[in-house]
């Protein structure tokens, strides 16, 4: 679904993606993780041509430079990290939006279209935002409705920056469970930003590890989340917890003495 070789990206001198590889599959769902201004953001920016990059970027095959700004919003849904919504417009019509890339030309809104707005605020526990002004809701509330456009886009590929942000945990847990089955029953491939290293290994099949514009570690969560890569990445002292039953390793600060 989305192949990435040499990826290269430069703000002016300052060299922020180095060669970087990476692959989502159909269907899997891989986290990016990382230290803040490893260049995860960055990453996802280049994907969707926000940053000029270097280096070979495909999509369902397909070469980026190749694809029109209609067809990579027919293929790519983006949830970014600080998203700005218009004023004045309902969750119901924001989430809407996500439909045109699908329409042609002055084309109006079906009622299908708004019954797949209405479907994707209630897979996020959310269609009581419905009829609510965008500029009056929380960041979470807000969030969900990015998310609930982005899910209505019906794209192969899903890239997130931190969509679990402002969340509480239980809905963070939700966010992450709707990633899984919007991959398993779609057949898309997800790539998400994340923070929490703990919900990444839980939720994610694979994760992507870089920190300085490199990837320092890929492969199963159990792989990736070790006490050496952790230090490595994140300059960080942790424990591994490896609680039976649960499919990936919990990640918390070392205790300090006291």
């Amino acid at each position: 679904m989305l192949s990435i070789r040499g990826l290269h990206v430069a703000y002016g001198q300052r060299e922020v993606l180095r060669g970087v590889d990476l692959d989502v599959a159909a269907g899997e769902v891989v986290g990016l993780v990382g230290p803040n201004g490893g260049g995860k953001t960055t990453l996802l920016k280049a994907v969707t041509r926000v940053v000029p990059s270097s280096g070979q970027v495909l999509i369902g095959g397909d070469d980026l430079v190749a694809l029109s700004a209609r067809d990579l919003a027919r293929r790519v849904a983006v949830v970014p990290q600080d998203p700005t919504l218009p004023v004045g417009f309902t969750a119901l019509e924001v989430v809407v939006m996500g439909r045109t890339p699908h329409l042609r030309f002055l084309e109006q809104e079906t009622a299908a279209d708004m019954r797949k707005a209405e479907e994707a605020l209630a897979m996020l526990g959310a269609q009581t935002l419905a009829d609510r002004r965008v500029d009056e809701l929380s960041g979470g509330e807000r969030q969900n409705v990015v998310i609930a456009r982005a899910l209505v886009q019906e794209a192969s590929l899903l890239l997130l920056d931190e969509p679990t942000a402002n969340l509480d945990i239980g809905h963070q847990a939700g966010i992450a469970r709707l990633l899984r089955r919007f991959a398993a029953e779609r057949g898309a491939g997800v790539l998400a930003a994340l923070h929490d290293l703990t919900l990444a290994s839980l939720y994610c099949d694979r994760l992507v590890l870089i920190a300085a514009g490199e990837v320092v570690a890929e492969g199963v969560p159990a792989d990736v989340l070790t006490v050496e890569n952790v230090r490595r990445a994140y300059g960080a002292e942790v424990m591994v917890l490896r609680p039976e039953g649960l499919r990936g390793p919990v990640i918390v600060p070392h205790q300090p003495e006291l």
